[in-house]
């Protein structure tokens, strides 16, 4: 009997994938997704997948480091509180740092707004073999700016280009900006991470109540937490007007974080996994000197040997 053709490793993480992609086919209310799902896993079983890939994603970035063709971008957004930064030190755990970085991305310099929006995080992108990670990202230039439109003024922009449109406009810049990215290599992986607001409740009371997370804790995060039905609404026609086959979005329940780094670190792996990642092979001239040195290796060592 033949056996089964074994699955590949995006069929095996599918369950855990698939249904948080919208690529801006059909409609999309994010009202529609749970932010508690937990994909029938306990947190037992979700830590054994999350080892798995971790173990995957360090094989995977040393050949995608060696191989220097490709790189990748992940954009991670969400409200405060949402678990961006424990998924960054989860799921990347063991990566070699030369081949990593991360960009967390605050209020905007005053060189910074003497650019146009995009300029910062253009020059924070990752160069070919290296993972990038937006922890807030330009998207930021589409949500906190159009929440709070006095920040929007702060950016210098003529008059008359500030219209009725400006974010449609922004969409569309953006949604070519991310063309261009994968159009010459670079993998565009954007994740929502979509909070309930008991559950941002609940994050933001644990960190009044330990010392070692106070730290985290500002005044401006209750501020924004009364905006909570603004923000929800931006997202969603955010992930409305940005998803795109080539770079879609992923909403991510983020209400068990455990669940969460499940999601994201299987959809890291299977694209990475598409993209038949080798190690180079060296050319018949340089294993014809590889002979040669190996042989001047042998040598020293029957030298040292005989000594």
């Amino acid at each position: 009997m033949s056996k089964k053709p074994s699955k590949s490793l995006a069929q095996e993480l599918d369950r855990y994938i698939t249904p948080f992609r919208y690529d801006g086919a059909g409609k999309f209310r994010l009202s529609r997704h749970k932010t508690n799902e937990k994909g029938d896993l306990d947190k037992e079983q979700a830590q054994e997948i999350l080892d798995a890939n971790k173990k995957r994603l360090i094989e995977f970035q040393e050949k995608l480091y060696a191989q220097d063709r490709w790189s990748l971008l992940i954009v991670l957004q969400g409200m405060d509180a949402g678990g961006k930064d424990s998924a960054i030190k989860a799921i990347f755990e063991g990566i070699n740092p030369q081949g990593c970085e991360v960009h967390a991305f605050k209020q905007p310099s005053s060189n910074e707004l003497d650019h146009d929006f995009l300029w910062r995080h253009v020059i924070a992108l990752p160069e070919r073999g290296h993972i990038g990670i937006f922890n807030r990202s330009h998207y930021e230039e589409c949500l906190v700016t159009r929440v709070h439109p006095e920040i929007l003024a702060k950016e210098k922009l003529p008059p008359k280009l500030v219209t009725k449109n400006i974010w449609k406009e922004r969409f569309e810049d953006i949604s070519a900006f991310e063309r261009y990215l994968c159009r010459n290599g670079t993998v565009v992986l954007k994740f929502f991470l979509n909070l309930s607001k008991q559950e941002q409740r609940e994050r933001f009371l644990d960190r009044l109540d330990t010392p070692a997370k106070q730290w985290k804790f500002s005044m401006g995060d209750i501020k924004e937490r009364a905006l909570w039905p603004r923000y929800q609404a931006v997202y969603q026609d955010i992930v409305r007007h940005t998803a795109t086959p080539h770079a879609p979005w992923y909403v991510v329940p983020a209400d068990h974080k455990w669940f969460a780094r499940v999601v994201i670190g299987s959809v890291i792996n299977a694209e990475l996994d598409r993209l038949d990642l080798r190690f180079p092979r060296a050319d018949k001239a340089s294993l014809a000197e590889f002979k040669n040195v190996r042989k001047a290796l042998e040598r020293e060592g029957n030298g040292r040997g005989k000594q």
